[in-house]
């Protein structure tokens, strides 16, 4: 805060008052440019807030300094991530040769795939080693050198003292001789504790547990990320190891781990402890062993619709498994059964070829294993649509094996259904070709009739409205074979260009450009256009619905079903009667050939009252 001489604040101030004027400002700014003056409404008010603020301390006292602003808390850092590896010589080898089997004409090739169980080892740069954590110990623990354990005496001696494993491996106690207690496991030494107590402490009783575990230094080298000593509990298994050292690197062997010591040597396979599928090895490691990672031994590669896709080592020092083996350590099939077992391999000089397999065969190494489905089809279904309150699908079983079956449930039916006609959309086993059935509705939701169903079948339900349809000027135009009139999409807006115009001014304001081409034509409904084609091709298909003369009041937009069905408007057409006249709702009514004239009329709302049935023709 800039202090003023008190020259230039009595010099502001106003005669006869006690409060003082703000100090004159200069005309211009740093530099000569004009100082922007606020209105003396704007500066009466500035004046009195300073002054309102100021009258809560005596004159001179500087403003107490501001509160810093609280620090924000930091935002949570993101756990450490793994960064994506580059691929390895195995996983860049099967990579073009999954990709061609899995994917389809115009689709994306499939991602490549990766060794099973590399990740699940592996730490991000920079963590900590892994630290065991653990609860009661069990009871074949071993006690090595440098362990910490606590004995508490309890009855005539009455103490507890925390001892250390001398490097000679001897307990050393107060009143008890030296005991051995390295190599012993913590069963066996609680059980000699316990002896001795009970022979030279008469009385007395002893409870041993373990204070600190010791620390071990094991070698782990091979193919790891970070060969060499690493610092362990006597806790530690294989694993904590191998992840104490970053993980195995994709270039070595998850199933062929030698641990080698003063016991001798074993072989540690982790496809069962990672992939849940066989008999779990010893993963307890001992003083003096170290453990060495080889080299990647066979792999083969499996795709397709499996659980796990990936590249999936073969066990130790096999060229070959059984494909049933080796497709449960996949996770096995996504579908129970049906599945098509595509095998990629290599012949004597080394070309590719496909052939398939069964689960009885096995695969060697550099295999590729596709799995597919059989028959990728849908089976046993039938869909009905139309007018319903949903379109559903229903099992060709059960109930769905007939249509009284399907619609015996009358709420399904949406209210003001067209009762004298609904159609099956069936297809013929044999030709795979599509004809529509006719059926009376109200028969069968009245119990009276019934129609058998089929695999793929599709029950249309019609509408009044969708009848009504029938005697509109849209089809009346195209049975007269004039063709349906064309509705124009709107124009997309268009992007501005560099120069900031949309580029249909930009053409219009360009010497010589060309006028941008019409949006294409798009008939309403593409049922009207098949109808317009059996109109012009058989001039007396439809001559008792031509001559009908219904008045044009106006064209509506295509129905529904004739969007989903185009097929079916000629084949209603074929099926109509022509009510007019004195009748509530004259039009054309598709029926059965057996339908009475009173049905028929019903399905109109029936007579006019201003009818003379007598004289009906």
């Amino acid at each position: 805060m800039l202090a003023l001489p008190w020259s230039a604040l009595a010099q502001t101030g106003t005669p006869g008052s006690g409060l003082l004027a703000p100090p004159a400002l200069p005309g211009t700014l740093p530099g000569g440019l004009p100082l922007p003056s606020l209105p003396p409404g704007a500066q009466q008010d500035i004046l009195q807030r300073i002054l309102d603020g100021g009258a809560q301390r005596p004159l001179g006292q500087p403003a107490p300094p501001l509160a810093p602003p609280l620090p924000a808390a930091p935002a949570p850092l993101p756990p450490p991530s793994l960064p994506e590896e580059p691929l390895s010589p195995a996983e860049s080898f099967f990579a073009a040769r999954t990709a061609q089997g899995e994917a389809a004409p115009g689709s994306p090739a499939p991602p490549p795939l990766r060794l099973f169980g590399i990740e699940s080892l592996r730490t991000p740069p920079g963590a900590p080693a892994p630290v065991p954590g653990f609860g009661t110990l069990p009871d074949d623990y071993l006690i090595g050198r440098d362990d910490e354990v606590v004995l508490a005496f309890r009855g005539r001696t009455r103490q507890t003292l925390s001892l250390r494993i001398g490097r000679d491996g001897m307990l050393l106690l107060p009143d008890l001789a030296p005991i051995p207690a390295a190599g012993r496991t913590l069963r066996d030494l609680r059980a000699d504790l316990s002896g001795r107590a009970a022979r030279e402490l008469g009385g007395s009783e002893v409870f041993l547990s373990i204070g600190q575990i010791r620390q071990a230094n094991l070698f782990v080298g091979g193919e790891v990320l970070r060969p060499g000593l690493q610092q362990l509990t006597a806790m530690a298994s294989v694993l904590d190891a191998l992840m104490a050292s970053g993980g195995i690197r994709r270039t070595g062997s998850l199933r062929a781990i030698r641990v080698e010591g003063p016991a001798g040597r074993r072989t540690i396979d982790l496809y069962p402890v990672l992939a849940g599928e066989g008999e779990a090895p010893d993963l307890r490691l001992h003083e003096g062993e170290r453990i060495l990672v080889p080299p990647l031994g066979g792999v083969v590669a499996i795709g397709g619709e499996v659980m796990r896709p990936g590249l999936y080592e073969l066990p130790a020092g096999a060229s070959q498994a059984p494909l049933a083996a080796m497709l449960r350590l996949a996770g096995d099939p996504m579908r129970p059964s049906g599945h098509r077992f595509l095998l990629q391999t290599t012949d004597a000089e080394g070309r590719r070829s496909w052939r398939e397999v069964g689960p009885r065969d096995a695969l060697r190494r550099g295999d590729a294993l596709l799995v597919q489905p059989g028959s990728d089809v849908l089976a046993q279904q039938i869909r009905l649509s139309g007018h319903v309150g949903a379109p559903l699908v229903r099992a060709a079983t059960g109930r769905g094996q007939t249509l009284r079956g399907l619609l015996a449930d009358p709420r399904l039916v949406r209210p003001d259904p067209y009762p004298r006609l609904g159609l099956v959309w069936r297809t013929d086993a044999r030709t795979r070709a599509r004809r529509f059935i006719p059926f009376d509705l109200g028969r069968v939701l009245e119990g009276r009739a019934d129609l058998p169903l089929a695999e793929g079948d599709e029950v249309i339900l019609l509408g009044l409205p969708d009848v009504l349809f029938l005697a509109g000027p849209s089809v009346q135009q195209a049975l007269r074979g004039d063709p349906p009139a064309p509705s124009t999409p709107p124009a997309p807006t268009p992007l501005p260009n560099a120069a900031g115009m949309p580029g249909a001014a930009l053409a219009a304001a360009t010497p010589g450009a060309p006028p941008p081409a019409p949006a294409p034509a798009i008939p309403d409904c593409q049922a009207l256009v098949l109808l317009t084609v059996a109109a012009q091709a058989s001039p007396q298909r439809f001559a008792h619905a031509r001559s009908a003369g219904f008045p044009d009041f106006g064209r509506g937009p295509c129905p529904q079903v004739f969007l989903d069905y185009p097929t079916l408007l000629p084949v209603l057409m074929d099926q109509t009667v022509l009510l007019t006249g004195e009748v509530r709702l004259p039009g054309l009514y598709p029926i059965l050939n057996d339908t009475g004239l009173d049905a028929v009329l019903a399905a109109a709302g029936g007579a006019a009252d201003t009818a003379d049935l007598s004289g009906l023709r």
